[in-house]
Order: structure tokens, then sequence, then C-alpha cells
């Protein structure tokens, strides 16, 4: 039986006679919720039932096979974080995931909707144990150490040869995931007009592309600093094969006990683990790091403004399965405490959201590509699942522009460059 229902038309559900009390009483308040909808459609098949629910505006096209019905009662009593455990559980599955993340990105009242009903007391204890994951000195190396040290050989298999766990940048539609990656280390030193007289210090080295790219294309000297085991090994490795011993320095330092100050700062996507607590503490470290000429790069994964105090309180699948005492500020944010905690201007910005639904498309293909390698490396199943969720979530939220990729020059009073004209072909 197909049923199908656009905007808040009310629907009459037939309910399988299998189905728990509770689970029945989820689905049904879930498919008169989803009747709701406002961008895109929603197909939902359901052992002899399939549900469509249609928007009056285009937007993405979801399609979901149920194949348990304790996915009902996981969404409607855990949300987001609930949808998330049971794929990684394999109670739902789709022909398309990006296109069921972007759906509910697109219908994020939906979602909005679901987290303060019945999950609202689900949410004040995940929210509880959050709190744990403060990024203070101590719990910054734990928080980094429960994603960055899952192995080396576990990024390997979905990262390009950089290894670089950030956005590329795709001028050409014809570029390969590693030419992207190439392309975003050149576009950041050339906006900083990297010279050899330059000492520049990155703050979150990864696993060492930027240093080495900085040090044998532009000649300048690089202190990179990183909190992870993982990527300090390999970054050290990675200096001594490139015989950049002379240019290169690795430390293993959180920001907040680095000293000195340097010509030019950057910074890829590391703001992500500060943590909202030590935002100003963070952009007041940037500051005080860089000579009174100085510059500063920031790459930073940002969220609209409209749902940022909402993020912040929150916790989503990603803080509680991937990056715990991970945060996602918004421009403003990041404006602000540059106001109120440092001496620096902005001097350029850009926003390459579109190129990181691609990068993560592109990681997701890759990682799906290796799993029976991955498999092998120890990794089971409901892990495969989770990352396969965590980097489809992600895209969803870059293709619907909710989130974004801002990279924000700042400059220190005495700086006196011009703000930099690059060629970039944004898509």
């Amino acid at each position: 039986m197909t049923q199908t229902t656009t905007g808040m038309k009310s629907l009459p559900i037939r309910e399988p006679k299998d189905l728990t009390i509770v689970q029945k009483l989820a689905r049904r308040g879930l498919l008169r919720a989803f009747a709701c909808v406002r961008y895109g459609r929603l197909t939902i098949a359901d052992g002899e039932d399939t549900f469509s629910f249609e928007g009056a505006e285009a937007g993405p096209d979801a399609h979901v096979s149920i194949l348990d019905p304790q996915v009902w009662s996981d969404v409607a009593f855990r949300g987001s974080v609930g949808s998330g455990e049971a794929y990684m559980a394999g109670y739902w599955t789709t022909s398309s995931l990006d296109q069921v993340t972007r759906f509910f990105v697109a219908n994020s009242h939906l979602t909005d909707q679901l987290e303060s009903g019945l999950t609202r007391f689900f949410y004040i204890v995940l929210q509880a144990v959050h709190w744990l994951n403060k990024n203070t000195v101590r719990g910054s190396k734990r928080n980094i150490e429960a994603h960055y040290d899952l192995g080396n050989q576990l990024f390997e298999t979905f990262l390009d040869p950089t290894l670089m766990y950030s956005s590329a940048l795709f001028s050409d539609d014809d570029k390969d995931l590693y030419e992207a990656s190439l392309e975003k280390l050149d576009h950041i030193c050339r906006k900083l007009h990297l010279k050899p007289t330059d000492h520049v210090l990155e703050i979150g080295t990864g696993w060492g592309g930027f240093a080495i790219h900085a040090a044998m294309n532009y000649g300048c000297q690089v202190t990179t600093t990183t909190i992870s085991e993982e990527q300090y090994d390999h970054a050290v490795e990675l200096v001594q094969r490139h015989n950049l011993s002379n240019r290169v320095t690795v430390l293993k330092k959180d920001y907040r006990d680095l000293t000195g100050q340097y010509d030019k700062l950057v910074s890829i996507e590391m703001i992500e683990a500060v943590g909202h607590h030590y935002l100003d503490t963070y952009i007041n470290t940037l500051s005080n790091r860089l000579k009174p000429e100085g510059l500063a790069l920031i790459q930073a994964i940002t969220i609209v403004e409209q749902r940022y105090l909402l993020a912040v309180k929150s916790v989503d699948f990603i803080k509680r399965y991937i990056f715990p005492g991970g945060f996602i500020p918004s421009v403003g944010s990041i404006m602000r405490s540059i106001g109120r905690a440092s001496d620096l201007r902005l001097l350029h910005f850009e926003d390459f959201a579109s190129h990181y639904a691609r990068t993560l498309a592109e990681w997701r293909k890759r990682f799906n590509d290796e799993k029976q390698r991955i498999l092998k490396l120890g990794y089971d199943e409901r892990f495969c699942r989770m990352w396969e969720f965590y980097l489809a979530y992600c895209e969803g939220g870059f293709h619907e522009r909710q989130l974004g990729l801002a990279q924000l020059i700042l400059a220190k009073p005495k700086a006196r460059q011009e703000p930099p004209v690059l060629e970039l072909r944004l898509s």
C-alpha cells in the first residue's frame, strides 16, 4: 500500500501487527511529523507499506527502506543521534545516503521538532556527558586521541597522498582529489605571500601536508604543532624523508603552550577542536604568536548564524560518536571573538562550501571502495557504517549550505599587505 501526503494533510496510518506498543506510537508520531515536509521528497518503504512525503518547494529526493521496526523508537526518542545509531545497527538503509542527510538538513524544522519533544530528556543526558569532554589542555588531548589516533592506516584508505583531512579546492571539475588538495595548499601559501624569509607557525599539523608543501615550494621555515601521537610520529618521519629537518620543526604541544612570534600563521580546520569556551583563548593565541606586521590564515568549518547557539547547546551525532569536544563556530562568533580577544583585523574572506561537499563525497566513495581493506585492519561493520553516516551527514550540511567553509586572513595592526587577488573558480 502506498500513501502520499503533501504539506500538512492528515495521514491515515495502517499499523503492522508485529510492532511493540512503543514502536507503534513512535511510528505513528514520526509519520505525522514527516507530513510537515517543506522541501523535496521523502519516500519510506516499510514492509508492505510505502509512504511518500512531498514538500511544496524543490529539494532532495530521499528514499529510506526500514529493515527493523526498532528504528522508529530510536529516531522518535533519540532524534538525529538515534537515526545515526539505527543506521549503524543496520535498522534502515538507502540507495543514496547523501540525499537522506540533505533532505533532513533542508527540512531542519523536522529535526528541531523531534529534538524538542520526546528526545529532550535524552539530550539533557548527552549534554551532561559532552560537558565532560571540555577542551582543557588535558581534555583536548583526550578528545584528539579519540579521533585522530584511530590509526594512520585507516586515514590512508580514503585520504589522498597528501593526507590532508580538510577540504580540497577544485578549481576545475576534472581535477582529482590529490590535485585539489595541492591546489588548496598552494592557495593558502599564495594568499599569505609566503617567501623564504618567513617563519610560519602552523597550529594543527595534521599529517604534515601543509608544512612540507610550504617548506618545499616556498622555502620558508615552518614550526608546526600537534597533540596527536599518531600525527606527530608521521609528520616527523615525513620531514626526515624529504630532508627538511633544517626547515620544518614538528612540536608536540598544545597551542596554549606555544611561545615566540612568527611572520605568518596557519591553522587549517583546527578551530573546530578548541570548544566554544576556549574560542577567545585560541584567537588571543593567534594574535600573540604573530609579529606586529604578521598575517594569519584560518580555514574553518562554520555554521549559519541562525543555528549557532542551538549547535553550541546541543549534542548531535558528530559530537556523540566522531568528535568528542567538537565545536562548529559561526562566522559571527569568530568575528566577535576577534574583537574581544585580539588586535587582529579581517583582511580577506572566502567561503568554499561546495568544495567541501565534493571533498566529502570523494572521501565517502573511497572509504566504501576500501571497506574490505578497512575490515581487515580490524574495524568492524558497525564502525564502517558509523563512518559512512558521518561523512554523508557532513556532506548534506555543506550541500544545503547550513555549513560553510571559511578562509579568513587576519592581519596585525602594522601589516600593510593588500588583500590577495587569486584565481579560483567556485563551482
